[in-house]
């Protein structure tokens, strides 16, 4: 970890079983996250709790998904529930090496069957002192769901992020047709790295034969390093989606 870079993972692990749910592989999610070294991840569909599955799989962890993801790399995280049934719940989480200094998990569910919530957090950067907002976002998979979710998300942007404090969003965001620009480009001066960058955004679904930018890579006040849609082995392996990682620098953050 360099004092003057910021390098931030988003993925959907699925749960932690591959595609076709017949392999629990938050093992082989675990190893290969930690071959990134991000600083900051923005996981989707962890568990917080699950009961049945620990009875169903010998290397099901004795703790919940997250910190056994951050075990002794990531030493501050955050969570917030997402989808709760009986045997347990699953969300968003934020693993950083840098201390959470506040989090909130935001409900945008607009259906009891498809819960929904955006986790945003707010980093410490020992160093400067800078502050980094990261919000962690799972949208619907209904066009209007996903347009009052957005809706939901532009204004929390608006009303508890500073307008010169640096932002990340990032996150599975289910948005095949490109809808999100129009809530971020023109009304928040917020940008997808990928889509700056290169012209499109980057193909994460499904794993196998990455075919929709169905993940993305958001941000605000900080400058873009270098940016990677992580295809091929072992991703296509293990969830159904792929991560994406991009590396910012600190030199560039304009306010505190």
């Amino acid at each position: 970890m360099e004092s003057n870079t910021l390098k931030v993972l988003t993925y959907n692990i699925h749960k932690g079983f591959n595609s076709t749910n017949r392999q629990f592989i938050l093992h082989g999610i675990k190893e290969s996250i930690r071959q990134v070294d991000a600083d900051v991840v923005l996981l989707q569909e962890i568990h917080g709790d699950r009961d049945i599955s620990g009875n169903r799989f010998d290397d099901w962890p004795s703790n919940n998904q997250f910190e056994f993801l951050a075990d002794e790399v990531w030493h501050h995280h955050a969570y917030g529930k997402n989808a709760i049934y009986k045997s347990g719940h699953h969300g968003n989480a934020i693993l950083s090496k840098y201390p959470i200094v506040d989090w909130e998990n935001i409900d945008v569910s607009l259906m009891k069957s498809h819960s929904r919530s955006l986790l945003h957090g707010t980093i410490e950067i020992a160093e400067t002192r800078q502050h980094i907002h990261i919000i962690c976002v799972h949208l619907g998979l209904f066009g209007l769901e996903r347009q009052r979710q957005l809706a939901t998300l532009a204004s929390r942007i608006d009303s508890h992020v500073p307008h010169d404090a640096p932002l990340i969003i990032a996150g599975d965001f289910n948005d095949w047709l490109g809808r999100a620009e129009k809530y971020f480009t023109h009304d928040l001066e917020v940008h997808e790295v990928f889509k700056r960058s290169t012209g499109k955004y980057a193909r994460s679904f499904p794993a196998w034969r990455p075919t929709f930018s169905m993940d993305r890579i958001y941000s605000r006040g900080l400058k873009l390093v270098t940016s990677e849609c992580m295809h091929g082995d072992p991703w296509r392996k293990l969830s159904d989606h792929v991560p994406l990682v991009a590396e910012f620098e600190f030199d560039h953050i304009s306010g505190a």
